[in-house]
């Protein structure tokens, strides 16, 4: 049974989350609620997310500082952010958004067919990482036993090198298709950080997997920190 995704939702107007859930149940998804800056960090110590979906305006700790610490810390700092506002101060504060690490910035009231469209590729992200990462580490655990690549174990673990290699590939394309099309609004800060975003995690994971390659002597690969 493939486990499903965590979307992290944070807005202090529980109306606000309700409407969230509401656009974003027909992912399939597992969704969290958090009421605050401090109850989203608190969530984030426990629970890897795909996604967080983060309000900019709340009381005491606001969105950017929010964001700010999940940027400081190892464990979360790679985990894609979309801003969401009901205000608009221009283009400095959409700019200050992309300066805490957010890959998109939209404000309300928002489509919610585009929130749920851009929400399912970053999900689609998470979910290829986590099942590229098992089955790499599945993989490193046969080299690292030694298996000989002539034997049935060796036969095994070329085949998933293959497979692996093969869906990596895939995703990669997905990714390519998806950069083209985003690229007729490349003026859009957003086109380019999330672009930008799925460019280094499928390098990150190009890179994990090559490592495993015979001959490369890269010996057991370090895998990217899921997204």
């Amino acid at each position: 049974m493939v486990q499903k995704a965590k979307i992290l939702l944070v807005d202090d107007r529980p109306e606000n989350l309700l409407a969230l859930e509401a656009i974003l149940s027909a992912l399939d998804q597992t969704l969290v609620r958090a009421s605050s800056g401090e109850e989203a960090l608190k969530a984030l110590l426990t629970d890897d997310f795909a996604v967080i979906l983060l309000d900019v305006q709340m009381p005491g700790m606001d969105g950017f500082e929010t964001a700010a610490h999940i940027k400081r810390r190892e464990r979360t700092r790679d985990i894609p952010i979309i801003f969401l506002t009901a205000i608009n101060h221009g283009p400095h504060h959409t700019f200050r958004g992309y300066a805490a690490g957010a890959v998109d910035y939209i404000s309300k009231p928002f489509d919610p067919w585009v929130l749920r469209a851009k929400v399912s590729v970053f999900v689609e992200l998470y979910m290829k990482n986590c099942q590229l990462r098992e089955q790499a580490s599945l993989l490193r655990l046969q080299l690292e036993g030694g298996a000989s690549p002539h034997g049935a174990e060796g036969k095994e673990a070329a085949g998933l090198l293959a497979e692996l290699s093969a869906r990596l590939a895939a995703v990669e394309e997905q990714a390519e298709a998806l950069t083209k099309q985003l690229g007729e609004d490349a003026a859009d800060p957003a086109v380019v950080a999330t672009a930008a975003h799925l460019e280094r995690k499928l390098t990150g994971l190009r890179r994990a997997l090559d490592a495993l390659e015979p001959g490369t002597g890269g010996g057991a690969p370090v895998l990217p920190a899921q997204t």
